[in-house]
């Protein structure tokens, strides 16, 4: 099972929103039977045996073992992975992209750049799974309680500087058999946790 599965495509995506498959997908993280599932979600086993068709025909969940009990043989199913995203790519041309943003200071602009991220990387580990093969990535996340909005925007000067210093002295326009990467720096307020207040708080921009 793959940690993490990018749908791409529509009519898996809408698939997989259904809340009852949804669930299943869940439930699915460990193989088990539909005879397993109705009991746990209290279904009818021919309803939970409708869903898991419709699942396993758009390759969300497959096949991990046969058992058979005598004459009779149950069929144990595992989700293609332990979780989901949903590619923008399943939106088609209504799609987010970053270049219809024209506010670059906007959450809409780093909505669509996290929205790219997930077209462009799922596509590529789609790839790589086809080939075999790793895909070499690198990812950063970290938390940082700034004192004030001062504070944030000189960090962010900083930040800029030094990104575009580094880009600049390892980017080679001319060399032979390289590779372009993307690197995305964003940064977004956490959402307030339960013990704070309007008052820990200053204005984003």
């Amino acid at each position: 099972m793959d940690d993490v599965d990018v749908i791409a495509d529509p009519a898996a995506a809408a698939v997989a929103l259904e809340p009852i498959r949804s669930r299943l997908l869940a439930e699915l993280a460990e193989p088990a039977s539909a005879a397993t599932l109705a009991a746990r979600l209290g279904m009818p086993r021919q309803k939970v045996n409708y869903h898991l068709r419709t699942l396993e025909a758009h390759d969300l969940v497959r096949e991990a073992e046969i058992r058979r009990w005598g004459g009779i043989k149950e069929r144990l199913l595992v989700a293609s992975a332990g979780s989901y995203l949903v590619s923008p790519e399943a939106l088609g041309p209504a799609a987010a992209e970053p270049s219809r943003t024209r506010d670059r200071l906007s959450a809409g602009y780093v909505i669509a750049l996290a929205g790219r991220a997930v077209r462009e990387v799922g596509g590529l580990l789609r790839g790589a799974r086809r080939a075999n093969k790793p895909l070499a990535t690198l990812a950063i996340d970290a938390e940082i309680r700034f004192r004030s909005a001062a504070e944030r925007a000189s960090f962010t000067r900083e930040l800029t500087t030094t990104v575009a210093d580094l880009a600049a002295r390892y980017h080679d326009e001319t060399a032979a058999g390289g590779r372009r990467h993307r690197l995305v720096v964003m940064a977004h307020p956490l959402p307030l946790s339960e013990p704070e207040t309007k008052e820990d708080s200053y204005p984003c921009r």
